[in-house]
């Protein structure tokens, strides 16, 4: 992904700012992380994220790229399938993505059965778990999918002048709902507690059918992030549509 020049580099000369991937999961960081890469991790706290944002110097880096798993709203999308963000929004706020597409790429990319689609995410304040809240926010939005990043980082960029992109990939899928032991297993750094997680299946044994389709999504969905990294930086398929 090239996200230009940035003010101030002369024309031809490319930018040695890195590019700031907002991320809310530990496993999405990781992914993420390498050259040209400055990384942050909400720990899927939102007020967090924004914290961490109000401190971060925009003039070190020469974009913003939201990159991570989401909630899928539409009903086509399966776990793993690949949201390329058109817009974010969040209640009345809109913010268009500069993001540019190649079709060839979106064709033969290399992702097998996964899809690669453009599309609205909606950015939430908490997890939407309930398959009713989400054929809700997906009629009232047209959103593909959702997370508790994007919108924050879209309004980061926004507000600094920065060029912005969305690229999420499905996890749990709009007919799944998100079970609560999934949502509340996650540290304050980002990781999963295990034994929060083996604790709780222990009390209710029901519940494990449910953590373990989840799982499965969930590292399905890991799998397609893994090889959408290389579109982060340098590819002639992901161009940012406003430079």
């Amino acid at each position: 992904m090239r996200l230009g020049t940035g003010a101030g580099t002369p024309v031809g000369k490319v930018d040695p700012r890195p590019v700031l991937i907002v991320t809310g999961l530990i496993q999405e960081a990781r992914i993420a992380s390498g050259p040209g890469m400055t990384v942050i991790c909400s720990s899927s706290d939102p007020q967090q994220l924004r914290a961490l944002l109000t401190v971060f110097d925009p003039a070190t880096i020469r974009g913003v790229i939201s990159f991570g798993v989401a909630g899928g709203l539409d009903p086509t999308l399966k776990s793993g399938d690949i949201v390329v963000a058109t817009e974010v929004l969040a209640g009345d706020a809109r913010w268009l993505a500069g993001l540019a597409l190649n079709d060839d790429v979106m064709a033969g990319f290399g992702f097998g059965r996964r899809r690669i689609v453009r599309g609205r995410l909606a950015g939430a304040e908490q997890v939407v778990a309930a398959r009713h809240l989400k054929e809700a926010l997906h009629l009232e939005t047209g959103a593909a999918a959702v997370d508790m990043e994007s919108h924050i980082a879209a309004e980061y960029a926004d507000k600094a002048g920065l060029p912005f992109a969305a690229l999420r990939v499905v996890s749990d899928p709009a007919h799944r709902a998100l079970p609560s032991l999934a949502r509340a297993a996650i540290k304050p750094n980002g990781d999963i507690d295990l034994r929060k997680v083996l604790r709780s299946v222990a009390r209710n044994p029901r519940s494990l059918r449910d953590l373990v389709a989840t799982g499965i999504d969930f590292n399905r969905a890991l799998r397609s992030l893994r090889g959408c990294r290389g579109l982060l930086l340098g590819s002639e398929g992901l161009v940012p549509a406003n430079l």
